[in-house]
């Protein structure tokens, strides 16, 4: 299965990714990390990046596409795969499915997280990290997995929160290309939804991310073609 994901910051969109990688046994394709691996490794599509990159510039869709299909013709993505973190916007959405149609790839699945932009926020300022274990879940907007006070809920471990996670700035930031239906993430993920409406071999699938991930997990899979 060839899967493409979409979900704003803070709504599990990673751990949900995880049940479908395991599902299918295929690998997750992040575009950060495709950059990344671009640019250490000194391809030349890497270093047509770092320049853009160097300057505090954009890296060009001609650019980004191009590296992306490389990754998804590697051998490890020959049974399928799923890419998250891309496209982030509508044009990306066009030229990303142009591009998978000239190389001959189909996109079977495309999976929508839908979380009020309020309560994703709040998840994510929410988020507090323990000591002792960054695995035990603590979440101060999360009833199920809410801190005993100022200790983790797990083992009673102190807790901690990110820098990240409180920029409030570049929450909204990050969340004000998700939320643009018009031209940002939410309008490609559109795209995709319109475009399966008329191919029955492509399955749009929207789950409900106020819920707990157990829930979103079972909601996941219950929707998934048989």
């Amino acid at each position: 299965m060839n899967i493409l994901f979409f979900g704003p910051n803070g709504s599990g969109k990673g751990t949900q990714g995880a049940i479908l990688k395991e599902k299918f046994k295929t690998p997750h394709i992040e575009s950060g990390a495709i950059f990344r691996e671009n640019i250490k490794g000194g391809t030349e599509l890497g270093k047509q990046a770092k320049a853009y990159i160097d300057k505090g510039e954009l890296v060009p869709d001609d650019i980004t596409i191009p590296m992306i299909l490389d990754r998804l013709k590697e051998d490890d993505c020959k049974n399928g795969w799923l890419l998250d973190g891309f496209p982030r916007n509508k044009n990306q959405a066009v030229k990303l499915n142009e591009a998978l149609k000239q190389a001959g790839m189909n996109l079977d699945i495309v999976v929508e997280i839908e979380l009020d932009r309020e309560i994703a926020k709040n998840r994510i300022m929410g988020r507090r990290l323990c000591v002792n274990d960054n695995n035990h879940p603590n979440n101060i907007f999360i009833d199920a997995i809410k801190p005993d006070g100022d200790k983790c809920r797990v083992c009673g471990g102190e807790l901690q929160t990110r820098s990240d996670d409180q920029d409030e700035a570049a929450i909204d930031k990050r969340h004000g290309i998700y939320y643009d239906s018009e031209t940002g993430t939410l309008a490609a993920a559109y795209y995709f939804r319109d475009l399966a409406e008329n191919d029955p071999s492509m399955t749009y699938i929207t789950l409900d991310g106020k819920n707990s991930v157990p829930e979103v997990a079972d909601e996941l899979v219950s929707k998934l073609p048989k």
